[in-house]
């Protein structure tokens, strides 16, 4: 109806008046190429300037008394379940030849002197033929010896043959002694075939190799042992946190796999920076056995590098002022708001740690914030 003034709420009064000014500050922003607009003076200097809002306002912001509480200081790390240097064994080619059988598969538990190949070399013929030799001859001197013996016992022999008799002996036992180390070398097994058996208990990592193809000794590892029973955790830490990490802390180890979380302790600190990541690797005890635990498996390193006491706000209590400038609101004793400059630390978990600028006891108001600072932004 013409002439008849329509009377608004105080709280739809301050939400157009926060609308008119984000549009006015777009319009600000749009204006490309004329310079920058005049700076307007800092509404966040200490008592610069005070909010007052009225009662049905105020009702829309959510306050909260400001305390110091102890936080604990976490380092998260990326990290992989391993072996244990010591836990893992590479099994070779004892001697030239070709592989004519596999006899275990990748995953599979071995015990110690369980067959794990075999090998058909003339090598490995030549050596057990050699070692038969070594064996009669052998054989042969010691019975001449011992009927030598006998005679010199008797008065018929002569002593300078039986010498000659032991002579014979201590040579061919030598050359006995070298044959069966050899043959012992190479594996068990009959004529050319070699049977490669597992040195150590563990589980079959890797195989490398296939039946057929041709090997020799001091070649690549025809298989990779490893004991499940020594795992380790391998974390990797930046370089950048490495004065927050020693030997000894406690941890936490994730294991997103398993769906678990189990303690551990840092058992070692790589003396080696990675040049291209710049990061070193870290060594984990686990307190304890984890069923299911397998090499290779992602983990997730927490580590507690200590506590402090701090006071912390829910980051929406914290405004971003000219693109650098931290401000909160904090209600006065008069009931009016102030805009305040704060010095921020970490954020974590929807939470900021306010270093500078507030002290325990003060009021801040935690949600709703931006309409304050819009209204205080009218009032210049």
């Amino acid at each position: 109806m013409q002439g008849t003034a329509i009377r608004m709420s105080p709280l739809v009064d301050w939400v157009r008046k926060a609308a008119f000014c984000g549009v006015c500050a777009l319009a600000l922003t749009g204006c490309g190429g004329r310079g920058e607009p005049e700076a307007k003076p800092k509404a966040a200097a200490a008592g610069a300037n005070s909010v007052k809002t009225t009662e049905v306002q105020k009702k829309f912001l959510t306050i909260q008394a400001v305390g110091s509480t102890q936080s604990a200081d976490m380092l998260a790390m990326p990290g992989r379940i391993a072996f244990r240097p010591q836990a893992q064994s590479s099994v070779g080619a004892t001697v030239a030849g070709r592989v004519v059988a596999l006899y275990v598969r990748a995953g599979e538990a071995v015990k110690a002197g369980a067959p794990i190949l075999a090998i058909e070399s003339a090598d490995a013929s030549s050596t057990r033929a050699s070692l038969e030799v070594a064996a009669t001859r052998l054989a042969a001197a010691e019975s001449f010896l011992k009927r030598n013996v006998e005679m010199v016992e008797k008065g018929v022999g002569l002593e300078h043959e039986r010498l000659e008799a032991e002579v014979r002996v201590k040579e061919a036992r030598t050359e006995y002694e070298r044959a069966r180390q050899s043959s012992g070398f190479i594996g068990t097994g009959r004529g050319g075939r070699v049977t490669v058996t597992a040195p150590t208990n563990g589980v079959v990592i890797s195989i490398r190799v296939s039946v057929g193809a041709t090997v020799a000794p001091g070649g690549e590892p025809l298989l990779e042992l490893g004991d499940p029973a020594q795992l380790q955790v391998v974390a990797q830490v930046a370089e950048s946190d490495l004065n927050q990490i020693a030997v000894g802390q406690s941890a936490e180890v994730e294991l997103p796999g398993l769906n678990t979380r189990v303690a551990a302790k840092v058992e070692a600190i790589s003396p080696r920076v990675e040049a291209e990541s710049r990061r070193m690797h870290v060594y984990l005890t686990l307190a304890k056995r984890v069923e299911g635990l397998q090499a290779g498996m992602l983990a997730q390193v927490v580590l507690s590098t200590g506590t402090d006491s701090a006071i912390s706000l829910p980051v929406s209590a914290v405004l971003v002022k000219d693109g650098k400038r931290r401000v909160v609101y904090v209600e006065k004793p008069d009931g009016a708001f102030e805009a305040r400059d704060v010095e921020t630390g970490r954020n974590r978990e929807g939470q900021v740690v306010i270093l500078k600028g507030l002290v325990s006891g003060e009021k801040v108001v935690v949600k709703g914030a931006l309409l304050l600072d819009t209204q205080a932004d009218l009032l210049l």
